[in-house]
């Protein structure tokens, strides 16, 4: 295969204003620098306007990934027309009274959760969160399966086999690990000082289990100084020492949102563009401030950063229309457990 034939995707993923594309949208997504779109709650209106927003990225580059947040719980963007997947807590708990049923159970909502989304076009959700709950981050809370790693580990490999059935990649979230501080990573930028002994002992592993299982990691804003002075997303070690050589990870590596308070600890946007794709990130997310991804594609342009061949592993693996979705007998089963568990 000579390079021509070989799917390249630019290496940053930006977000949109509205819930249809602009002039200025079109133009970034053209760009070759720029290899994904992430929707958010002001993206999205009903199913039928996704289905034409993702139809309108399509047309502006074939080489797109495109990604939302539809974990479950209080973290699912699409809504309208969508099940409501319960919390992730919802399912450790079954799990932890009935291990059977919530296994099978959580299997299911991945392949549901992924195929929704599939057949509306998008390719990833970000998920599933492999945080181990401590009663402590309100952040996360019922976003964890579990504030046991065992459950977390079995939980989040159930739910992974149903998203890839369905045809889904899976990131993990957010190594290595989230669950235990207070500060919240949108608007401030957390340190946990526990050592390593206890980190990897038990907030990673889950992303020690599963490397091999994950397709892609997504790295915490946090810092661990008595083990890095370097936010994760930022540092070499904990992306390619840890992750990638202890660990043993070979999949693609998704900053978290680089506008979040928690990043600022690495400086301005383009600091923290050039820092987080040095550390090892193959991709990089600027949401939620449109001056700053101008400024990074603009680095990026400049740097002439080198597009990527792996991030196609990302892309959707099966195609699902939502005529075929809505008469599954798969899809009725599942909702009328959703239903009974709630």
């Amino acid at each position: 295969m000579n390079s021509s034939e070989v799917d390249l995707y630019g290496r940053l993923m930006l977000d949109l204003k509205g819930v249809s594309l602009d002039r200025e949208e079109r133009l970034q997504l053209q760009n070759p620098q720029v290899g994904g779109v992430i929707l958010f709650s002001r993206n999205i209106q009903s199913r039928d306007q996704v289905c034409d927003l993702v139809t309108e990225i399509r047309a502006c580059s074939k080489n797109l990934l495109v990604a939302v947040d539809q974990e479950g719980g209080r973290v699912q963007r699409l809504r309208e027309g969508f099940t409501a997947i319960p919390s992730m807590q919802a399912i450790g708990n079954l799990i932890a009274h009935s291990p059977a049923e919530g296994l099978a159970l959580s299997k299911d909502l991945g392949w549901l959760m992924a195929s929704e989304v599939i057949a509306c076009g998008l390719d990833i959700s970000f998920a599933p969160v492999l945080d181990i709950d401590r009663d402590t981050s309100s952040i996360i809370g019922d976003r964890s399966f579990s504030d046991q790693p065992k459950i977390v580990i079995s939980a989040a490999e159930a739910f992974i086999r149903g998203m890839h059935e369905a045809g889904m990649a899976a990131t993990g979230k957010h190594f290595p690990g989230h669950g235990g501080i207070v500060a919240d990573s949108h608007i401030e930028a957390p340190a946990d000082e526990r050592s390593w002994e206890i980190l990897y002992g038990r907030d990673m592993q889950p992303f020690a289990k599963l490397a091999k299982t994950l397709d892609a990691v997504m790295p915490a804003h946090i810092t661990f100084p008595s083990i890095d002075p370097d936010s994760v997303g930022f540092s070499s070690f904990w992306l390619n020492d840890v992750l990638r050589e202890k660990l043993g990870f070979e999949g693609i590596i998704f900053s978290d949102d680089l506008t979040m308070k928690g990043a600022d600890i690495a400086g301005g946007y383009v600091d923290k563009a050039k820092l987080a794709l040095k550390a090892g990130c193959d991709m990089i997310l600027v949401c939620n401030c449109p001056q700053g991804a101008v400024e990074v594609l603009s680095y990026m342009e400049s740097a002439n950063i080198s597009q990527s061949s792996k991030l196609t592993s990302m892309a959707a693996k099966r195609s699902i229309t939502w005529s075929d979705l809505e008469g599954s007998p798969r899809r009725l089963a599942i909702s009328q457990k959703v239903a009974a568990l709630n």
